[in-house]
């Protein structure tokens, strides 16, 4: 008896090890759910496995990764929460066994026609919210029992860990595809202006609400602009895209940049709630001669020209975009931008450090800045500031009137 029982321990131990290999991490998500699949169709010797995982907008399972029902993944198989054997594991977020498979307890056709007789299912939980389903099955009539359920669960928090890395990486690809769409690799070639743009992320995620802009506008005016979104990953992504589309409709109307950024602002308050922004639009003149600068809560840029020394361009700083403060009149102000001068303009993650003030890192960027081509004046800014380890996201935009 008491051998019995230490070979049961043993096996179970045996179970155990099988489902939380370290090994099994080092496969990529789709592989890591095939073989877990393997492994407990061996281990609790049953013929069809089968993962589901939650469309949340849809209320629906979709079918993701099947062994022995390799047809539901094929026609991408779906029930609604609460609908058959599976739809009722979720719904109830427990453990389901059927002794006996029928057409009243099951509506996928393809269970019924493969000759599945018994099944065992349980809910891939994670942080208490529902991911999805797993469910086993037996050609021949089984009565699963608590064991098999409890292995069936560590299996479920195996594949839940790895739908939420599954879903971190889809999450990270989709927001660094936005970002890129975003923010141009290559600048616009403009008569009478050299631009050259540089952007670096502060954060593993590779993305953040950063961005720069360049475009023309029907009066020939240029407009340039440098942006800011609070917070990091695909959601500031994905606000950092509406708010750079909307400024570039409402640059299109507008004449004054402070115009356009007051329509921003409601935008933002109204739309994007809870969003914080920071923005700067300079427009260009024509002729290349005139700057007209409004700011919006951001860093202001810095202006090096022939004969005079580099300057923080001394133009008013409203209030950041969505902040939802009295609106007040935003202001706009203008410059001379002379043969030869560069403008650079920049995101705060350029001049900040830890345990330094905010103006010292400004003074630092003003004295770097050099009378050059914009990519040496990039390149240079970028090497003086230190910018391979920065702390938060950098865009920086470098804007030159050449001589001549």
């Amino acid at each position: 008896m008491v051998r019995a029982e230490v070979m049961r321990d043993e096996q179970r131990l045996r179970r155990i090890e099988a489902v939380t290999d370290a090994t099994l991490s080092r496969l990529d998500v789709a592989d890591l759910f095939d073989e877990l699949l393997d492994r407990v169709r061996d281990l609790l010797q049953v013929d069809t496995a089968a993962i589901l995982l939650l469309d949340v907008r849809a209320q629906q399972l979709v079918a993701t990764a099947a062994r022995g029902l390799e047809e539901e993944v094929r026609q991408g198989f779906r029930v609604s929460v609460g609908r058959g054997f599976a739809g009722q594991v979720a719904l109830t977020r427990q453990p389901v066994i059927l002794q006996t498979v029928t057409s009243d307890n099951v509506v996928n056709p393809i269970l019924l026609e493969t000759g599945v007789q018994s099944l065992l299912g349980v809910p891939i939980l994670a942080r208490g919210e529902l991911v999805g389903v797993l469910h086993v099955g037996t050609l021949t009539p089984r009565r699963f029992d608590l064991d098999d359920v409890r292995l069936l669960e560590l299996v479920a928090d195996r594949v839940s860990l790895a739908s939420r890395a599954r879903e971190n990486t889809l999450d990270q690809a989709a927001a660094l595809a936005l970002q890129r769409s975003l923010i141009p690799t290559e600048l616009p070639h403009l008569p009478g202006l050299e631009l050259a743009g540089r952007y670096v992320p502060g954060h593993a995620s590779g993305v953040g609400g950063d961005w720069y802009d360049v475009f023309t506008l029907p009066s020939g005016w240029v407009g340039v602009v440098v942006g800011d979104v609070s917070g990091h990953g695909l959601q500031s992504a994905v606000v950092m895209g509406r708010v750079r589309s909307a400024l570039r409709a409402y640059a299109l109307v507008c004449d004054d940049p402070a115009e356009a950024l007051t329509l921003l602002d409601r935008k933002v308050v109204h739309f994007e709630a809870g969003s914080l922004t920071t923005a700067l639009y300079a427009m260009i003149s024509p002729d290349r001669g005139t700057l007209c600068v409004s700011v919006a809560g951001h860093p202001r840029p810095v202006l090096a020209g022939p004969g005079c020394p580099n300057t923080v361009v001394a133009a008013h700083i409203d209030p950041p975009l969505g902040a939802g403060r009295q609106q007040q009149r935003r202001h706009s102000t203008t410059f001379d931008f002379p043969p030869g001068s560069v403008l650079v303009a920049y995101t705060d993650g350029l001049v900040e450090r830890r345990g330094e003030l905010f103006d010292t890192g400004v003074a630092r960027l003003t004295e770097a800045v050099p009378l050059a081509p914009v990519d040496t004046v990039t390149a240079t800014v970028m090497a003086t500031l230190d910018t391979e380890h920065p702390a938060d996201d950098i865009a920086l935009l470098a804007v030159r009137r050449p001589l001549g």
